[in-house]
């Protein structure tokens, strides 16, 4: 069975600002499992929103989850597994509060992680997500 790829594309253009080209895509549907690219405070149309502000980041990384995830023929509710990565200890809150609303009731596995830095200055935080989708309902 092939996998799906959704949404290629390329680095050089999403950061022209560095010299990299590796052809990607947001999501990959093998089988029933559905992996996604981290999501961000980048929309899928490529704006950045919630500049300095990790929650708003947050929910627009979920709205982008599950956009990604219905296009893969996912739901959230069929989330296993999210790691979460922040820049700041201090955005763990309010950012877990966001991701809390929009999880209600999954009960995913999570690894929480503090780093340095992320792909693009202005990044707070960035979410991972694999999903499986279960017998029956593809």
């Amino acid at each position: 069975m092939a996998h799906t790829r959704l949404r290629k594309f390329n680095t050089r253009d999403m950061y022209p600002e560095q010299t990299l080209d590796n052809d990607l895509c947001m999501a990959v549907r093998a089988g029933r499992h559905v992996f996604l690219r981290g999501q961000t405070g980048f929309t899928l149309d490529g704006d950045f929103v919630g500049a300095g502000d990790a929650a708003a980041q947050a929910d627009n990384a979920m709205r982008c989850v599950q956009q990604l995830l219905e296009e893969a023929g996912a739901r959230l509710d069929h989330i296993c597994k999210i790691t979460i990565y922040l820049t700041d200890r201090a955005d763990r809150d309010a950012v877990y509060q966001v991701i809390g609303r929009h999880l209600k009731g999954v009960f995913p596995v999570s690894t929480g992680l503090i780093v340095n830095g992320l792909a693009k200055p202005g990044m707070l935080m960035e979410i991972d997500v694999d999903a499986v989708i279960p017998e029956g309902e593809d």
